[in-house]
């Protein structure tokens, strides 16, 4: 979220970018070995007939990016750190729940701004420690991996010392690609930690719906190729083939000409660029990134670009960053795309 402080619009956002992904993989490697031999890298939720579970599903064991915890009962009391694990909490019907929020990205999904505005904001940015234990949470829920970040005193092995639970949104759980079946695991598991399946497997439905139509509108379409361009000048940061955003252009009819790039996100070349000729480039809005429409002028101005196709023609979709993460606004941004790309589709 912008805070008022004036930002270089084109370079701030892609270091912001890798500092995630580095604090990412260093909560899973620190988590990993925390906890050696306590779980796999990936959630996973413990049979509740294993355990002798109540009626009501509890207790429940889950194993999350390394670390495993056993809730007897729903969490009461949730501080989500991120906005997309606060728009996830509110589209089960959890917003009792949610004490506070803190570093949201984007505009909220217009069904959700109203609970999303009555819930207390900690910080503009990842709060300290200390402010979320004011908020007195039994469970802070992350979406980044900066959420535990060791070096900001926010490590999970503090909350626990703490005796608060923690869990992190599963798309920094480690390396591997991120595809929809995360999104749709993570909702079922935020449905197990807080006793409510059936929401979770409704969710999961409408989302799988909303995929399936902007799909279906354009199976018979030609592919076309899609530059992701989150920000950058002297090079371009973009999505790669490990990130979500690869998954969700493929799902709404396109494909992402940096596909190749072996990770989430990445520096390329405009060299490269220019020689993959996109045809559609999806710009990544979010706060403190430079306005979409001065990252719209930054490309229409560069004279190397000028005949990329893409950019010749003008062809520019919009997407909130908070769309392109493990969440529920994943599944309309396939259909944003979708129109985007093929607009003849949906006529």
């Amino acid at each position: 979220m912008y805070d008022g402080t004036s930002r270089p619009p084109l370079f701030t956002p892609a270091r912001r970018r890798r500092a995630l992904r580095a604090t990412a993989a260093a909560v899973a490697l620190s988590a990993a070995l925390l906890t050696a031999g306590c779980g796999s890298s990936q959630d996973t939720v413990q049979d509740p007939k294993a355990t002798a579970a109540s009626a009501d599903g509890f207790p429940v064991t889950i194993d999350n990016c390394g670390m495993r915890t056993t809730y007897d009962k729903a969490p009461a009391r949730v501080v989500t750190i991120h906005q997309h694990p606060a728009e996830l909490m509110l589209a089960l019907g959890l917003k009792d729940r949610v004490v506070g929020t803190a570093f949201p990205d984007s505009a909220v999904l217009p069904e959700l701004r109203k609970d999303y505005e009555s819930i207390p904001e900690l910080a503009k940015k990842e709060p300290s420690f200390e402010t979320v234990l004011e908020a007195e949470p039994d469970l802070v829920y992350g979406g980044y991996g900066s959420a535990f970040a060791e070096n900001e005193g926010r490590s999970r092995k503090a909350f626990a010392d703490a005796g608060i639970d923690t869990h992190l949104n599963r798309e920094y759980c480690g390396k591997k690609r991120v595809t929809m079946k995360d999104t749709y695991e993570e909702v079922r598991t935020v449905g197990k930690i807080f006793g409510v399946p059936d929401r979770a497997d409704e969710l999961v439905s409408d989302l799988r719906s909303r995929v399936g139509k902007a799909t279906t509108a354009v199976e018979d379409a030609p592919e076309v190729p899609v530059f992701v361009y989150d920000s950058g000048d002297k090079s371009a940061f973009t999505a790669g083939g490990k990130s979500l955003g690869t998954e969700l252009i493929r799902l709404a009819g396109g494909k992402n000409v940096f596909a190749d790039l072996d990770d989430v996100f990445g520096d390329v070349s405009w060299e490269q660029v220019v020689d993959r000729r996109p045809e559609v480039v999806a710009i990544y809005d979010y706060a403190g990134a430079g306005s979409v429409e001065q990252k719209k002028k930054f490309l229409l101005s560069q004279p190397a670009l000028k005949d990329v196709p893409a950019i010749r023609n003008k062809r520019f979709v919009v997407l909130p960053l908070t769309a392109t993460l493990v969440g529920v606004r994943s599944a309309y941004a396939v259909e944003d795309l979708a129109r985007g790309i093929h607009p003849e589709s949906f006529r």
